[in-house]
């Protein structure tokens, strides 16, 4: 029993004392700084994610000049905070706002990734979310072409000027100060209706096909012309499909929840 009893020992001692050698030496190399610039040191975890942030590789899969350079570019960068730091360049200008900000985005990033690790979106939450998205989806997409006008006088001209057999597009293409479909005729392509201001796509839903617009439709961009040329069925995206991103839909509406639960017991005294 003794003798068993010092095996042990001797067992447990060369477990702590001897076996780990590698590892201390690993952990070690990992605790050392990759760098000290004027006396402030370069984590190995800082070198290790800007590398990762700018290839998406860890240092081990750099070649030996691939790492050399990312060191020299971030004890670059440092010595030029540390200077800037110097100068007060830090709390000039915009400086300590872009920072202020950028903590708040970042520590929002951090609480949500924390707070979402154990609630990611069921298949069940997400297959809800692309039932209740398909509903509220339009039915049916428009193809037309428009002509945008910056006043309701010069929109009266060119609506008489189409009434008189000029030609839709060859006015919008000459008169229309929309850059983006002026080229093109007034051509808009295929959208929905959704994705036009709601004075455009209300004045669009009283069109027949190849009928336009008897006034000049008033928007925050100025006076349309509308021709509406034709009208199709839209199809669902299957869920599959969209289903990475429902599942980020979801994730976000629970992290929303989250943080008015937190506004509702914050102490909050506006000023403004």
């Amino acid at each position: 029993m003794k003798i068993s009893r010092i095996s042990l020992c001797t067992a447990l001692l060369l477990t702590v004392a001897c076996t780990p050698q590698g590892d201390k030496n690993v952990a070690a190399t990992a605790l050392k700084p990759v760098a000290t610039v004027n006396g402030e040191a370069l984590s190995r975890e800082l070198y290790e994610f800007f590398v990762k942030s700018g290839s998406g590789k860890s240092s081990a899969d750099l070649t030996a000049d691939q790492r050399s350079q990312a060191l020299d570019t971030l004890v670059r960068a440092e010595v030029v905070a540390q200077q800037a730091a110097k100068d007060g360049s830090d709390k000039q200008g915009d400086a300590p706002q872009q920072m202020a900000l950028m903590r708040l985005q970042l520590l929002e990033q951090a609480a949500a990734t924390n707070y979402l690790k154990d609630r990611k979106a069921t298949d069940a939450e997400t297959k809800a979310e692309y039932d209740t998205v398909i509903a509220a989806m339009p039915r049916t997409e428009y193809h037309a072409h428009h002509i945008l006008l910056k006043t309701k006088e010069e929109a009266d001209v060119v609506l008489a000027s189409l009434k008189k057999g000029k030609k839709f597009e060859a006015l919008a293409t000459v008169q229309s100060t929309d850059p983006g479909s002026k080229a093109k005729g007034g051509d808009l392509g295929w959208f929905s209706p959704s994705g036009m201001v709601k004075e455009f796509s209300a004045a669009l839903a009283t069109l027949k096909k190849g009928q336009t617009t008897d006034a000049p439709v008033k928007s925050e961009f100025g006076w349309h012309i509308i021709r509406l040329d034709d009208t199709r069925e839209t199809t669902p995206p299957p869920f599959d499909s969209v289903k990475d991103r429902l599942a980020q839909r979801v994730e976000a509406k629970k992290f929303k929840n989250y943080e008015d639960d937190l506004l509702k017991t914050a102490k909050v005294d506006k000023t403004l």
